[in-house]
């Protein structure tokens, strides 16, 4: 069976503790404070892998973490930073929030390769709080806790070109000549249980994916039959190509299959079902001469609306290339950019939350302004600070929890220093 589903747990791993310990050598009997740095803990990384096309791993394998970090020992040596996680997806895998449905990440087009959680960060050694009046610390930082997530994979096929149609009208056939697919093909109901993809060449060397999505089935949209499965690989194409059995040699009425279809997408997604359309009225080599008044029932009804009919037989060829012209002129008037689900759910956002205490002084000794808490560093392990949609998020952050407020009640100026555990900036409005 198709997998192109799959629910997942992963967790980063915790940074490693800060060490306590003093310096002590022949002739140094009161040394310093000498406590090592813990080790990060290791990053969840997702990475597009081009020779996979399904989740089907997924199935057996449903729980990932990345390596937690060491502990920090004495004279000063920092713990060994966790091993990251770097799980494999197939090109066109979204990657969802579980319970809430809610899109992370959508790894197509460019993006191959995203930190999904970041490992904890170490903590600092017992050396890091010395001062002029605490000369011997014996506090250290404990490591960041790890992150962890419930994930949604879902493998959405990434085509230009969907071919939908009941059981049996010949899109397997069509798909096999159009392209360099190469589909089991039977005379059965159901015989294609996996979306074939293939790409369609055209003389000016600029050709287009198309999907052969399964058979459909009314009530697909409500999950009858395998209808979520199979209709989740039509949400990224831009046109669709609706193929019906001109010939009628199913005893199928083709007017009343597209309207059919047209209503799962309708229920499934409007957007999907409002996109670009055209019908190829297949199998006309089983026609016989004078005997089309299927085709012309079809242009009756649909070519009004917009939607051009293309009589045409898959097994001869004929009608075919006219039929895939029509098709690249569509796609040549829309907007070419892939289709990519914008991110909706934010990690670092849902796991910040909480009302944790917080501090904001202003050490004089040092002159600059320290902020502590434990929701401060867990802001700090959770938010990639490199990242332009992490920053905001920190700015945000700083705004909403009053901390910015603060601040400036403590008469902090432009240019200021502002710490936060290893962090340290110029304040500037």
């Amino acid at each position: 069976m198709f997998a192109d589903r799959a629910t997942i747990y992963v967790k980063s791993g915790k940074g490693g503790d800060g060490h306590v310990s003093f310096r002590r050598e022949k002739y140094v009997p009161n040394g310093g404070p000498d406590g090592g740095d813990g080790g990060h803990g290791g990053d969840v990384i997702f990475e597009v892998d081009e020779g996979l096309n399904t989740l089907t791993d997924f199935r057996h394998i449903r729980k990932y973490q990345a390596q937690n970090g060491e502990e920090g020992g004495k004279k000063n040596c920092r713990g060994k930073n966790g091993q990251d996680i770097i799980i494999k997806v197939p090109a066109g895998t979204v990657i969802k929030e579980a319970e809430s449905g809610k899109v992370i990440t959508d790894m197509s087009g460019d993006n191959k390769r995203i930190v999904l959680l970041k490992g904890g960060k170490g903590g600092n050694g017992n050396q890091h709080y010395a001062t002029s009046t605490m000369q011997a610390p014996k506090y250290a930082q404990p490591g960041q806790p790890a992150k962890e997530l419930n994930l949604l994979l879902e493998l959405k096929v990434i085509a230009d070109v969907g071919l939908v149609g009941f059981p049996n009208v010949g899109k397997s056939t069509f798909l096999a000549r159009v392209t360099n697919a190469r589909p089991k093909i039977a005379n059965y109901h159901f015989t294609t249980l996996n979306p074939n993809l293939g790409v369609v060449d055209m003389e000016d060397g600029k050709g287009f994916v198309i999907a052969d999505i399964p058979g459909l089935i009314e009530g697909a949209s409500e999950g009858i039959g395998l209808g979520h499965e199979f209709l989740r690989h039509i949400e990224r194409t831009k046109v669709i190509i609706h193929m019906v059995d001109a010939a009628g040699s199913e005893g199928r009425d083709p007017i009343a299959d597209i309207y059919a279809i047209d209503k799962e997408l309708m229920a499934y997604n409007p957007d999907i079902a409002n996109r670009p359309q055209v019908i190829a009225a297949n199998k006309t080599d089983m026609i016989y001469e004078g005997e089309n008044e299927i085709i012309e029932k079809l242009k009756a009804e649909f070519e009004p609306k917009g939607i051009t009919v293309y009589p045409i037989s898959a097994v001869s060829g004929k009608g075919v290339k006219e039929l895939l012209y029509h098709v690249k002129q569509m796609l040549d008037g829309l907007d070419d950019a892939p289709v990519i689900f914008e991110q909706e759910f934010f990690p670092e956002e849902m796991l910040v939350t909480g009302d944790e205490p917080f501090t904001v002084i202003y050490d004089e000794e040092e002159d600059e302004y320290v902020i502590e808490g434990p929701r401060i560093e867990k802001m700090l392990g959770y938010t990639n600070l490199e990242s332009e949609k992490g920053f905001v998020f920190f700015q945000n952050f700083l705004k909403e929890t009053g901390i910015l407020e603060q601040l400036e009640e403590l008469g902090i100026e432009e240019g200021d220093t502002v710490r936060m555990y290893g962090l340290s900036f110029d304040y500037y409005k």
